[in-house]
């Protein structure tokens, strides 16, 4: 039996007999009942897509290590590396964990571990109920621990808040922080303690790299049996890889891609963009930032948001409805504003018009070099879109686009400002391809913040004074109709 059948199969048996967790080298993602999922590519080394709203996940499967009562382990491999990862999905009846505890036990057990890792000072206050008021959800623990008239910030996050990915808990450590520096009446806040599950703290430590120097943050993991908080070293945490994406391996897959995808526009629809995915060898076809159809290994699949229909002379009328159906409903005039089609994947479109006319979003920025999907792996189920640009004096411009209030936005173009910074110092742009026949100066690169104007959370003016005073940041607020062209209303 091929590899791709044994593992659709041995899903499929799997994901009948109850529910499933899926973890990647011992972490845990998410349920699996939370995500899509599917096979394709070739027969013996196939691809496995895990997508929902906030993750995306495609690996190389390589083999099956394991298929036993209570876990399927494959060995799996991601783009740009050679040494081999382990997905698995157990089950949760099976092997339960921390993430089973109710937040008041957490609270308690984390009240323990404190008093006996810093005997010398007193937890003034412990708390996981919610205050929204404040942005505060119940999964988090947060609290103060104070000796003499210093106080310490405290926030721990739990294994079952660990899916929502460990680097958001930076954006609430922050607030929480924020939130005890204004109800301190006397004395001093010294600094933060962020406490996260055990093997979730790289993420975080290489954002801590973005902050200003002059915070006090401390960073520790609780582990498995929940007996000692273990401090992390930042410096040797926060080495987090990245890989630039060759331009020519981009233009290369394009170029093997077009001809089957301009047969597919003989209907000649406008606004359409060829996008690549090096990783997955794919070539993806955009219409106002919606994928309608993706091409791999000379094969073309079309459909709304995720083309799975294989193209073929009896599947061309369904094709032409699609078609139809784009110009009438995704179209900046419609009326059915609450059409799929018009709300789908909004900052796609958005990111198309960046695309189109980045100038409008600053006169500043040079309109021939505006690049995406820069990093390999780099993400994009966080919902922030991520865009490369450079000013006509040759700066560096991260630009990060949201149609709709998003509360990890500042920390999000931080991180993504970080890979920049550190594959510019290293003159990886111009060995990769980028910005042919412009000297890029040595500064550090902007950050445009781009969202309508009216749907900039709260929570970012404090967040920003968190950053490194290296980031400069300009927000960008748009007209709310920024469907029918981009029009700024506001920048600072």
């Amino acid at each position: 039996m091929k590899l791709s059948e044994e593992l659709e199969r041995s899903l499929r048996e799997f994901v009948a007999a109850g529910p499933v967790e899926v973890r990647e080298a011992a972490r845990r993602l998410a349920p699996l009942s939370a995500l899509n999922w599917e096979i394709r590519g070739a027969a013996d080394r196939p691809l496995l897509h895990l997508w929902s709203e906030h993750h995306n996940l495609t690996r190389r499967v390589l083999s099956i290590s394991e298929n036993s009562g209570d876990r399927l382990v494959l060995s799996v491999q991601r783009f740009g590396r050679t040494k081999p990862d382990r997905l698995e999905f157990v089950r949760q009846e099976f092997e339960l964990s921390a993430k089973d505890l109710s937040r008041e036990e957490f609270r308690d057990r984390l009240a323990q571990l404190l008093a006996q890792q810093f005997p010398d000072e007193t937890l003034e206050s412990l708390s996981v109920a919610p205050d929204l008021e404040h942005s505060f959800s119940g999964n988090y623990a947060r609290g103060t621990l104070r000796r003499g008239s210093a106080r310490w910030a405290v926030l721990g996050m739990p294994d079952s808040a660990a899916g929502s990915g460990a680097e958001q808990s930076l954006t609430f450590a922050l607030l929480w922080l924020d939130r005890v520096r204004q109800s301190a009446q006397r004395g001093v806040v010294a600094g933060l303690r962020l406490i996260l599950p055990h093997g979730t703290s790289r993420a975080v430590a290489h954002r801590l790299e973005a902050l200003d120097p002059r915070l006090a943050i401390e960073l520790y993991e609780h582990n498995p049996e929940w007996q000692t908080l273990q401090r992390i070293d930042l410096p040797r945490a926060a080495a987090l890889s990245s890989w630039l994406v060759p331009v020519r391996d981009a233009q290369a897959l394009i170029a093997q891609a077009k001809p089957a995808l301009e047969a597919v526009l003989a209907a000649s629809l406008e606004a359409t963009q060829m996008n690549p995915a090096p990783e997955t060898r794919e070539v993806f076809l955009r219409f106002r930032g919606l994928a309608i159809a993706r091409w791999e290994e000379g094969h073309v699949y079309f459909g709304a948001g995720d083309p799975r229909e294989e193209l073929s002379p009896g599947t061309q009328p369904r094709l032409k409805k699609l078609f139809r159906d784009l110009e009438l409903y995704r179209n900046a005039l419609a009326t059915d504003t609450q059409h799929p089609l018009y709300r789908a994947q909004p900052e796609r479109w958005l990111e198309s018009l960046v695309r189109e006319e980045i100038t409008r979003i600053d006169a500043a920025l040079d309109s021939r070099f505006v690049y995406t999907q820069v990093f390999a792996a780099s993400g994009g189920g966080s919902g922030v879109i991520d865009v490369l640009g450079v000013t006509r004096t040759g700066r560096l411009a991260v630009i990060e686009l949201k149609a709709d209030e998003h509360i990890h936005l500042p920390l999000q173009a931080a991180e993504y400002w970080l890979r920049v910074h550190r594959h510019h110092a290293q003159g990886d742009f111009a060995r990769y391809g980028y910005f042919p026949g412009i000297e890029l100066l040595p500064t550090p690169p902007l950050v445009y913040l781009v969202a309508p104007a009216l749907r900039f959370h709260p929570s970012t003016d404090t967040l920003l004074r968190f950053l490194s005073p290296e980031i400069e940041v300009v927000r960008v607020g748009l007209a709310e109709d920024w469907r029918r062209g981009l029009r700024v209303a506001m920048r600072q």
